[in-house]
């Protein structure tokens, strides 16, 4: 396991704001999922870093990033990118994100085109209303009252008092939230949202996001302005919290991309497999070409509406 690259801090628009960075070279900008934070990524930042500039955000109420009452939706979380590369120094990079920070990155995309040079979205939001029911229901008026049930320690140990349920539930997974192997990366987030200003935060972000039908934004209606950008999607095969028949909705909207699907990891494949993440986005780097941005044409696709890359993919 590589060494934990450690946390800075950098304020920016009044809020303090952290980070992880560590490397020389071209960008690279890994954005975690809602209720997580950089350090999701501590078992790849490393290896990443000995040929590129890996740089990896808490979001703003997230992690050890302050916690306001702010903003929290996707448009706002790209604009926090874009603002914290600039203080960086850096003009652009490839966007990687998981989960939430899927979403992110693709909005990226689209917000800025101009500084996006790849695109990685790792078992991203954004592409179907499927999303796992406790997220769902975490979403409705109320949840402020039981979110602390899901954010302590009693929750590990009463989740496995369930397990023998199972059996008498349809196959619900009661023991383990029906998160699978998820479960220990899940129960991680979630236990670490102790104060109420962390849940808060989480709230905030998840109802930016979803409601009780499930998620309620989508970035299939704007992927067709990313044609031309080298994008790879990644998903888990036993993916419990965002499914991965996902993956072939978002290749059809996307059909320039590449898809890999890792058949023995769930929605955190860059922790269940590490190695084989990194190997991944090596060969996904060094076998293509930062994108140019051309705005003319990216403008007539925009007045196009999408209508060609529809005939052009057959849709």
């Amino acid at each position: 396991m590589s060494a934990e690259i450690e946390v800075r801090h950098r304020t920016i628009h009044g809020h303090r704001r952290a980070f992880r960075m560590a490397g020389s070279g071209p960008a690279l900008l890994l954005v975690h999922g809602i209720g997580d934070s950089s350090r999701t990524w501590r078992d790849v930042l490393a290896p990443l870093a000995e040929q590129h500039t890996v740089i990896a955000p808490d979001l703003l109420g997230h992690g050890e990033s302050d916690k306001p009452r702010a903003d929290y939706s996707v448009a706002a979380y790209a604009n926090g990118m874009r603002d914290l590369l600039t203080a960086l120094g850096f003009d652009s990079a490839t966007v990687i994100g998981h989960s939430l920070g899927g979403g992110v990155a693709m909005q990226f995309a689209y917000q800025f085109p101009e500084r996006c040079e790849r695109l990685v979205l790792t078992c991203p939001g954004g592409v179907g209303p499927e999303v796992h029911p406790l997220l769902r229901m975490l979403a409705i008026p109320g949840a402020e009252l039981t979110l602390p049930l899901f954010t302590g320690a009693p929750l590990r140990w009463l989740a496995p008092l369930a397990a023998p349920l199972q059996s008498r539930s349809a196959g619900l997974g009661l023991g383990n939230l029906g998160l699978g192997d998820d479960y220990e990366f899940f129960l991680d987030c979630y236990t670490a949202m102790r104060t109420p200003t962390a849940r808060a935060s989480f709230l905030r972000t998840l109802r930016a996001v979803a409601d009780a039908g499930g998620q309620a934004v989508t970035m299939l209606d704007r992927c067709y302005l990313t044609e031309g950008l080298p994008t790879l999607l990644v998903w888990g095969a036993h993916d419990h919290v965002i499914p991965s028949s996902h993956a072939a909705l978002a290749h059809e909207a996307m059909p320039w991309s590449r898809v890999e699907i890792f058949d023995d990891a769930g929605h955190f494949p860059h922790l269940s497999e590490p190695e084989r993440y990194v190997a991944l986005l090596r060969d996904f780097l060094g076998s293509t070409a930062p994108a140019h941005h051309d705005q003319r044409r990216w403008v007539a696709r925009l007045r196009d509406g999408g209508t060609s890359a529809h005939r052009s993919s057959g849709t």
